[in-house]
């Protein structure tokens, strides 16, 4: 099975760091909105497809986009929420990667299903900061979770610290900041 992690587009909370950081409940920028749709090309959906979505505006907003008008699963959990890479200690979750709330999620995005195989206090406060021996416990879960969809291929819209964290618990190699991904950048990764 092949895991494809995908970086959402462009999010207003980049464009001036470090004050933007502070927006609560960013979306994407008019850039984000086109490289979304790029996307489009570059991987084609079917309604056989299934992305999991991390639960923030920007990550839905892309996965909105990129599958316009096909019939796909589109699984939000805070699996993939948001995680800061590395991991710094006493550190605390910046607004602007704050999870959205349930009731929004099934408000603004009514197709999209909901993870219900998870803690709620996942639903809560996330990944983000979340101590790397849990971490790496719930990760692994998920992945098995994951073959357990039967797909040869599943889609993941998140975060540059988060796909870079479930990278490098794949792979087994240290990563740092350096290999982030840009926006809507992947990489694919077989399990």
């Amino acid at each position: 099975m092949d895991l494809v992690f995908i970086r959402h587009g462009q999010g207003e909370h980049t464009l001036d760091i470090p004050k933007s950081l502070q927006i609560k409940d960013p979306s994407l920028t008019l850039k984000g909105e086109k490289q979304a749709k790029l996307l489009r090309n570059q991987f084609p959906l079917t309604n056989d497809d299934i992305i999991i979505i991390s639960p923030t505006r920007r990550t839905l907003r892309t996965a909105f986009i990129w599958s316009e008008n096909i019939d796909c699963r589109k699984i939000v959990s805070p699996l993939v929420s948001p995680r800061l890479f590395p991991l710094l200690p006493d550190k605390s979750t910046l607004p602007c990667d704050k999870i959205l709330d349930l009731e929004i999620i099934q408000k603004d995005f009514p197709t999209f299903e909901i993870d219900i195989n998870v803690p709620l206090d996942l639903w809560s406060d996330g990944i983000n900061v979340m101590p790397e021996n849990k971490f790496i416990k719930i990760a692994e879960e998920f992945i098995i979770n994951c073959k357990l969809l039967l797909k040869e291929k599943i889609y993941i819209v998140s975060h540059d610290g988060t796909i870079t964290s479930y990278r490098q618990l794949i792979s087994g190699h240290n990563l740092s900041r350096k290999d982030f991904p840009s926006e809507t950048g992947w990489f694919q990764i077989t399990c």
